[in-house]
This record gives structure tokens, C-alpha cells and sequence, in this order.
């Protein structure tokens, strides 16, 4: 498939300056875009295909984690927002079991798709991950399992809904919890978070939507799935310089292997 026959260009014109411009306000204003239909039925299809036909390659792995996704600080009491634990439970394959004539593939490697998030996320240039592993990965959410309250570590996230839970399964944030530039962590707001106090937000991802997503200062989480249907979402990850490859560590703790 070409990317006509991948995205919805008639609605998203993501050669167009204006609409360019008009996305970029959007994530600036309020760190996110979901583009509802973005992929066309068919590209949508058989993204749902490869997935079902390669589940058994996946990798499935719970972990306890902080919302900082960095180890525990002794420095704090155990009860500490930088302490507290959530439980995050999910499965992936990974970029090297994504087929080479998959519309994943089609999207992630143009050109036109790259200079539109370029301009919608102020970056020169985009990179793929330097390991066979990183690039596209296809996650995988089966009933109980969730996506625990965090922040990303990478300034920008792109994502595909592929096949939606039939009940839970929802996107959940809260905008500017902290500011990581200016290292101000605003513990009490985490806290206020994890304990409900702070009621978030919820977007709505139908199965096609294109999602930009800002998260490194937004706290957010996948809420369990509660229905015997997988929920399935790809994250096209790059970087903004060439040559950068996803750590051994991390790798063996996502992956489950290192891919070479």
C-alpha cells in the first residue's frame, strides 16, 4: 500500500501548511491531537490482521513501577509520591516481527508523514531507533491488563489505536503535573493523582485515530481492560538525532531480548 491508500488525506492533510500549523496549535495548546479515522479502513484492517496473526511472538511482562519510571529512592519514605508503586501489564512484538510491506512500515518510513510531525513537534529532523527493536511496536492489553499512571521520559509520543477494549481499556491524563526542564516534580500533585483527588481527563481513541500526545509533563495511564477483546495500539517511536539506540537494559526489560 502508498500512503494515499494509508491515511485519510482527504481530512487530514498532513502535506498542507495550514493544517500543519493548525495541529501544532493544538498539541501546544493542549498537549494532545487525537485525529479520529485517520488510517483508512483497509490500511486499519490489516494492521488488526498482523496483529492477531502474530500475537504468539509477543512479549507479556507485569512490573511495579513509579509515575517517574525510575528506580526507588531510599532518600524518601516508602509512602512518598517518588516511591509509590503502580502496576503496569502489557505484551508487544516488536519491530523487527513488523512485516516489511506492512502499512506500518509504509507509514513510519515517509517522508511526508515525518516533516508534518516535525513541524507539529518543532523537531529538525526524525530517526528511527538504531536497534532492530524500538521503532514500531504493537502493544497488546488483554483483559485485567493496564498501563500504569506515569510520565513519559521522551518529549513526544505517537500513537495508533488498532482494536479498542470493549469496556475500560481508556486513555486517562492530567495536564502539566510537573515541569521536568526546571526539575519542579510538584509531588503533592502526583499524589493528589494516585489518590483520586485530581479528576483527569479521558480521550477518546477509536480504533483509527492518529494520537500526539505531549507526556513528559503530563501524567497519564491506560485503565484495565475489562472485556475479553485485546486492546491493540502501536507507538511509532523516533528520535531527533540519528544513530540512538534503545539501552541493553532497557531493551531486556520491555522486549524481553535484545534483537541481535
Amino acid at each position: 500500500m502508498n500512503l494515499t491508500q494509508i491515511i485519510n488525506l482527504q481530512d487530514y492533510p498532513i502535506t498542507d501548511k495550514t493544517f500543519q500549523e493548525q495541529s501544532r496549535q493544538a498539541v501546544v495548546e493542549n498537549g494532545v491531537l487525537s485525529m479520529p479515522d485517520f488510517l483508512s479502513s483497509d490500511a486499519l484492517e490489516l494492521i488488526r490482521q498482523e496483529g492477531v496473526e502474530k500475537r504468539d511472538q509477543a512479549f507479556f511482562k507485569r512490573s511495579l513501577h513509579n509515575v517517574f519510571l525510575s528506580p526507588q529512592e531510599d532518600k524518601y519514605p516508602k509512602n512518598h509520591a517518588y516511591n509509590r508503586q503502580v502496576e503496569s501489564s502489557k505484551g508487544c512484538i516488536t519491530d523487527d516481527v513488523i512485516a516489511a510491506g506492512s502499512p506500518l512500515r509504509t507509514l513510519y518510513d515517509s517522508q511526508e508523514f515525518k516533516d508534518f510531525l516535525c513541524h507539529v513537534f518543532a523537531e529538525r529532523a526524525l530517526y528511527p531507533y538504531a536497534d532492530p527493536l524500538s521503532s514500531i511496536n504493537l502493544h497488546y492489553a488483554e483483559k485485567g491488563q493496564e498501563l500504569g499512571w506515569h510520565f513519559d521520559n521522551s518529549s513526544f509520543a505517537i500513537t495508533l489505536m488498532v482494536q479498542a477494549a470493549l469496556k475500560g481499556g481508556e486513555f486517562e491524563y492530567v495536564k502539566n503535573v510537573r515541569n521536568a526542564d526546571a526539575g519542579e516534580m510538584n509531588f503533592d500533585a502526583v499524589d493528589q493523582v494516585l489518590d483520586g483527588d485530581i479528576k483527569p481527563k479521558t480521550l477518546s481513541m477509536d480504533e483509527g485515530a492518529l494520537v500526539l500526545f505531549r507526556g513528559i509533563n503530563s501524567m497519564h495511564r491506560v485503565t484495565p481492560n475489562e472485556s475479553d477483546l485485546t486492546r491493540m495500539l502501536v507507538v511509532l517511536a523516533y528520535n531527533s538525532k540519528p544513530n540512538i539506540a534503545l539501552s541493553e537494559s532497557a531493551r531486556m526489560t520491555f522486549f524481553g531480548r535484545l534483537g541481535e
